[in-house]
C-alpha cells in the first residue's frame, strides 16, 4: 500500500506542520498565497494538491473562500482583461487565452466581452502610432511587415492589423496601400 502524500515538508518551525489538520493547512497556504496577489480558484486549488492536501478539505476552504469573497474569479478575470488590453495592448483572444490558462474559462468570455470592436481598434491604432518612429528609416513595405507582426503577437486579427498599417501608412503617403507584403 502506497503511502500518503506529506502535508507539508519537515521543515522545523513550517507553521504548516504545525497546524496538523488538512483544512488548517489549505487555510494558511491559500492565505499566504492571496496576501501575494489575488489568485483564481483553480490556481489556489493547484497549489493546494501539489502541496498534498485531500481534495475534500480543499475543496471546503475554497468554498468558503468563494463564499466570504477572498476568491472572486469573475472580478480577477475583469480586472485581469482590462490591464491586459489597456496596459499590454492584447487584443480580446489573446486575452481570453491567458484567462484560460490561468483557470478562468467560465468567465473568459463575460470579461473579454468589455473589449468591444471599437476599442480593440483603437488600441492597435495606438500600438502602431507608438512603433512608427522607431521604423522611420526603414523602406514602408518593411515597415508594414514589422507593425503587421507586432498586431499578430498581441493576438489582432489579421484584416483589422492590415487595415489599421494600411490606414497609418497611408496617412503620409509613403506606402501606395493595398495589401502590405507578407
Amino acid at each position: 500500500m502506497a503511502a500518503e502524500p506529506a502535508i507539508a515538508p519537515d521543515i522545523p518551525g513550517d507553521p504548516e506542520q504545525e497546524l496538523g489538520d488538512p483544512e488548517s493547512v489549505a487555510r494558511a497556504i491559500c492565505l499566504r498565497q492571496l496576501a501575494q496577489r489575488a489568485r483564481s480558484r483553480a490556481e489556489l486549488a493547484d497549489t493546494l494538491r501539489r502541496r498534498g492536501v485531500p481534495d475534500d478539505a480543499a475543496g471546503r476552504v475554497l468554498d468558503r473562500f468563494v463564499e466570504v469573497g477572498l476568491i472572486d474569479d469573475a472580478a480577477l478575470a475583469a480586472g485581469f482583461a482590462a490591464a491586459q488590453h489597456e496596459e499590454r495592448g492584447l487584443a480580446r483572444r489573446a486575452v481570453a487565452v491567458k484567462l484560460r490558462r490561468r483557470g478562468l474559462a467560465e468567465v473568459a468570455d463575460a470579461a473579454v466581452a468589455g473589449i468591444d470592436a471599437d476599442k480593440e481598434r483603437a488600441r492597435a491604432c495606438e500600438l502602431v502610432a507608438r512603433r512608427r518612429p522607431a521604423l522611420a528609416g526603414l523602406a514602408p513595405d518593411v515597415q508594414a511587415r514589422r507593425l503587421v507582426g507586432l498586431l499578430a503577437r498581441k493576438g489582432y486579427p489579421a484584416g483589422l492589423a492590415y487595415a489599421v498599417v494600411r490606414d497609418a501608412l497611408g496617412a503620409d503617403d509613403s506606402w501606395a496601400g493595398g495589401e502590405p507584403p507578407d
